[in-house]
């Protein structure tokens, strides 16, 4: 009988953000080229996200009750589908073509569940003092490297193939990781396990929130999203619109910032929060984000920016794994995917609010996303400054948990 181990978790998800990392620097690009306004680009990106915040919560507890497994294959297959239309979309042409990006987007969204559930499966084959650096190789190096072979492939297949090749090769490479994963990934969760607590999307999020601890990281989860969606969807229009760079560069200067954030997430991470702990990172994280987006449109030279991107993927790179160890953590065996994924669609909400606000800023002068997400990164390390020496002091105490009644109530 297969036994779960991070190693396969980490090829199913590193496969498929390969797929994520080849169409999302081109989401924006093809967008424009179909006549698309800087509002409306926003909202394509964001579409994927809107389906996340109303999904990833009912998928999360969906997965504490009939494993971790059926919803990450279920995800993977969508995604395959999803991308296939997205490389239909980008041989169409006007309005048409801007309906089926759309659709592959939401599609997408809807079953993207995978890194809530990826999350939760690291939970439970982790001890808690292991998780934060679980899922930094999990998930943190996953994003990296995706980002490396992403756009190297999605640029590749761009230059040779044609516009509408980026699609069908992440199409193509989801599907393969589809049957992969359906041969070799075992499940996670005990069939011992406690059964999950029903409640309704809403009173989830309810029930979460009302927690301070949790309510806190899942306060900064949302704020750094909003900061890494921003860069994500203005950092093509910044380097190719604005500051004269060629498409093939953009790849390169993407797949160069994976490169740093994997390395770091991958094995720097294990290293620094048993050094540091998570408190040290997060703040380090969000006050590093900040001085990374002052500097990113400041950049009149490759040199220059090459230095703020390294600054910003290393910062970057320290953000997450902390956050999510930290949630895991708290929440009980029972409530794993449930709070994951309630991080995850407010991940999501930061998602939906930041590309329509970075595109709208883009088009009114150029630097202004990144100066707005310079105060967001800010704000968000001066709560976590404030906040985190309780929270952090309680669960090294051993107090874990929330502040709610336990989950055994109704």
């Amino acid at each position: 009988m297969r036994k779960p181990t991070l190693f396969v978790l980490f090829l199913i998800v590193f496969v498929d953000l390969v797929g994520f990392g080849i169409v999302l620097p081109l989401l924006p690009l093809y967008s424009e080229k179909l006549g698309a306004s800087g509002l409306m680009i926003g909202c394509i990106v964001a579409s994927y996200n809107l389906m996340q915040f109303f999904f990833a919560p009912w998928l999360g507890k969906l997965s504490d009750r009939i494993g971790r497994r059926p919803i990450i294959l279920l995800s993977t297959a969508g995604s395959a589908i999803s991308y296939a239309l997205f490389g239909y979309a980008s041989g169409l042409s006007g309005t048409q073509g801007l309906v089926m990006l759309l659709v592959s987007r939401v599609l997408a969204g809807i079953c993207g569940a995978n890194l809530s559930v990826a999350s939760a499966y690291v939970a439970d084959i982790t001890p808690p003092e292991k998780r934060s650096s679980g899922v930094g190789m999990v998930i943190g190096m996953g994003f990296g490297l995706g980002f490396i072979f992403g756009p190297l492939i999605g640029g590749l297949s761009n230059h040779f193939l044609g516009e509408a090749a980026p699609g069908w090769v992440a199409a193509s490479i989801c599907l393969f990781n589809f049957i992969a994963a359906f041969f070799i990934l075992a499940e996670s969760r005990s069939k011992d396990a406690k059964p999950p607590v029903k409640r309704s999307q809403w009173a989830q999020w309810a029930h979460t929130l009302k927690q301070p601890k949790l309510g806190i990281l899942v306060l900064l989860v949302f704020l750094a999203t909003i900061c890494f969606a921003c860069f994500e969807t203005t950092l093509p229009l910044l380097l190719v619109k604005h500051m004269d760079f060629e498409e093939t560069q953009l790849y390169y200067l993407m797949a160069y910032s994976g490169f740093i954030a994997a390395m770091v997430q991958g094995g720097a991470i294990r290293k620094l929060v048993h050094r540091y702990g998570e408190k040290p990172l997060i703040l380090a994280s969000f006050f590093g984000l900040t001085a990374s987006f002052v500097l990113i449109p400041l950049g009149s030279s490759m040199a220059a920016v090459l230095g703020s991107l390294a600054i910003y993927a290393f910062f970057s790179g320290i953000n997450r794994p902390p956050l999510t160890g930290l949630i895991s953590i708290i929440s009980p065996d029972n409530e794993q995917g449930a709070n994951l994924g309630v991080s995850q669609s407010a991940s999501a909400i930061g998602r939906i609010i930041g590309p329509p606000l970075a595109t709208s800023l883009y088009f009114i002068q150029a630097p202004m996303p990144y100066w707005v997400c310079a105060g967001i990164a800010l704000v968000a390390g001066l709560i976590a400054m404030v906040f985190l020496t309780r929270l952090l002091a309680d669960v090294q105490g051993g107090k874990g948990g929330g502040d709610a009644p336990s989950p055994k109530e109704p």
